[in-house]
């Protein structure tokens, strides 16, 4: 009786589905509601899935509710089963946001042909296997993922669109695969380092305005700088604070979108003390001033 009721309390909702190429989708799902939202869809054992949670969470379900994985806000999870089939079956969380990439292998392995020694799950011995990764959003990644969920041009260039975004994001993701191999790296299998590591991310982004020295990251999470510096490439796939550059763009886009500061109060709050500073990161990041980005909103 007690799981009739729980049932009851999902609503059902659906993707918004692109077709990028022949064996190559791009869902979205926004659940701006105040309840838990279902969406699913049938998947053939031949596709890749990438499914990354921009923000609040989701959990994937299997084997028909006895069984799920837990996507949190700013993750990804990544979904390869040759041999059974996995349906999408998301329970997502209120005010919840859901990009998910599918991919067939055949076209998977057109694009990384060259390199299926580099991906593990491509390479000879893994070809067959399941394969099931978790992994951390990076800024990069956020941009892209937020361009695509909040899609507003004209809809005969959506198709395009999605297109040049999909592959810009395989290659984000498949940028810091090596790096971030938890494998590779016998530091980040101790569990006390991984928690330091993600304790220096949130004291950067936390600080952003004024962020500490590498040394000052250092003492305050109780690793030297060599291992910080190495800890951090392999969790976030960047350098400190080139990571911390990304976010403080990203930032910054988010708060110029939302109209409530001009651009001068939104580069003091990111930490530039000159508009002309924040202005030059900007055009650096993005291709454009933030004035010229705000009127391309509109």
């Amino acid at each position: 009786m007690k799981e009739k009721n729980n049932l009851k309390s999902i609503a059902r909702g659906t993707f918004d589905e692109t077709q990028v190429e022949d064996g190559f989708l791009i869902l979205t799902f926004k659940n701006d509601e105040n309840e838990t939202q279902n969406v699913a869809k049938d998947i053939d054992s031949s596709f890749i899935q990438f499914h990354y949670c921009i923000k609040g969470g989701t959990s994937f379900v299997f084997n028909q509710g006895r069984y799920s994985l837990d996507i949190q806000e700013e993750n990804s999870l990544l979904l390869y089963n040759p041999q059974r089939e996995l349906p999408i079956d998301l329970k997502v969380l209120p005010n919840s946001w859901i990009v998910s990439i599918l991919i067939s292998i055949k076209k998977f392995h057109s694009l990384f042909s060259q390199e299926a020694d580099y991906i593990s799950f491509l390479n000879s011995e893994n070809r067959d296997k399941k394969y099931y990764k978790d992994g951390v959003i990076t800024p990069s990644m956020a941009v892209v993922l937020n361009q695509l969920i909040n899609f507003s041009l004209n809809p005969s260039i959506k198709a395009l669109y999605f297109k040049g975004k999909a592959y810009e994001l395989l290659s984000l993701y498949f940028n810091r695969s090596e790096d971030a191999n938890v494998e590779q790296c016998p530091f980040l299998i101790d569990e006390t380092n991984v928690i330091k590591i993600r304790k220096a991310k949130d004291i950067i982004v936390l600080r952003m305005a004024e962020p500490p020295t590498l040394q000052e990251l250092a003492d305050e999470i109780g690793l030297n700088i060599k291992k910080l510096k190495e800890g951090f490439k392999q969790i976030y796939g960047d350098s400190v604070f080139s990571f911390l550059f990304d976010y403080k763009m990203e930032f910054a886009r988010k708060l110029l979108e939302a109209g409530d500061d001009n651009v001068n109060e939104v580069g003091h709050k990111i930490g530039y003390s000159t508009s002309s500073h924040f202005i030059a990161a900007f055009k650096k990041k993005y291709g454009t001033t933030p004035k010229k980005y705000v009127m391309s909103l509109n």
